[in-house]
């Protein structure tokens, strides 16, 4: 099971604190990759101090401050940006981290944030997405030399030179949600990665079959993807460290036992267990209080081993 970080700024977080967070998880060897949402506005109770962070110039910053850990979003909104100008943005970001970079994409759903800052939020955003999937990878695939054109509904590129390109030679693309019919034959046509966002095992067994179905049924291995999950954790050696830890995010115990990964490292383990058993390969783990460093370490050190 591979185990990624996952973090919330909108919450509150400054870009050191992000880089503190994504060089621990480097350092603690446990994590293979550093996420993070793409919001510009904080969701209930938090005050969001000192303000929103741009997921895409985090990820620039913490390109050039870390070494090998991966780096990437889930999920970045369609509707905050044009597909040609993000084609270009991760393009460059992978280029700066040596090609580490994932790129995660969503229709955007938070209309309020979109309030806030004089973001359009139109009624059709699935329509959009699918086609600046289309544009950003259509971009990326275009060969030294040549010229990607582009004429659909909602977006044109006319002779554009497809520039730059990725450091890698295919950026990660992950496409994820419980939509039953056109998130999956989305992710069949663009994904290389499929992620359920705090989904039960039930959910995510209906959903990952979906998709598999939809995969194959676009001529590609269901093998080709990789399946994972979003999870908020709660971790601690005891009750009274997890209590403790629940009561700094405003969770109920209970609560994130039965939607998330909480209690002690056994638990977890075990709980990650029955995720693994209906076809995740990967978890994000949401923390949440990202000035808790020593829930990191716990976490590598005694979840992580009894994983395999």
């Amino acid at each position: 099971m591979d185990l990624r970080i996952f973090t919330e700024p909108q919450q509150g977080a400054s870009y050191d604190t992000l880089l503190t967070v994504a060089r621990a998880a480097e350092d603690l060897g446990a994590f293979s990759a550093f996420f993070r949402s793409d919001h510009y506005l904080k969701m209930g109770d938090a005050d969001g101090l000192p303000g929103p962070t741009d997921a895409w110039i985090t990820l620039a910053g913490l390109a050039r401050e870390t070494r090998t850990i991966r780096l990437g979003t889930l999920m970045t909104a369609a509707t905050f940006r044009l597909p040609g100008v993000t084609a270009i943005q991760v393009a460059q970001v992978d280029a700066m981290s040596g090609g580490r970079v994932e790129f995660g994409l969503g229709a955007g759903w938070y209309e309020a944030e979109h309030a806030a800052y004089g973001i359009p939020f139109p009624k059709e955003k699935f329509g959009r997405l699918e086609e600046q999937l289309a544009i950003i990878t259509g971009l990326w695939n275009t060969k030294f030399g040549e010229t990607f054109d582009f004429a659909g509904e909602y977006y044109t590129l006319t002779d554009s030179p497809a520039l730059p390109k990725p450091a890698q030679d295919r950026i990660p693309v992950l496409i994820g949600g419980l939509g039953p019919k056109r998130t999956p034959a989305l992710a069949a046509r663009f994904a290389d990665e499929f992620n359920l966002p705090f989904a039960s095992v039930e959910d995510s067994t209906a959903q990952f079959g979906r998709v598999r179905a939809a995969v194959e049924q676009a001529g590609r291995s269901a093998e080709d993807l990789v399946y994972s999950n979003a999870l908020v954790a709660c971790v601690g050696r005891d009750d009274a460290e997890v209590a403790r830890r629940a009561a700094v995010i405003g969770r109920d115990v209970d609560e994130l036992k039965a939607n998330g990964l909480a209690g002690t490292p056994e638990e977890v383990a075990e709980r990650i267990g029955r995720y693994a058993a209906v076809g995740s390969e990967r978890i994000y783990l949401q923390i949440l209080d990202l000035d808790d460093l020593d829930h990191l370490e716990l976490i590598a050190s005694r979840v992580a081993p009894q994983l395999g």
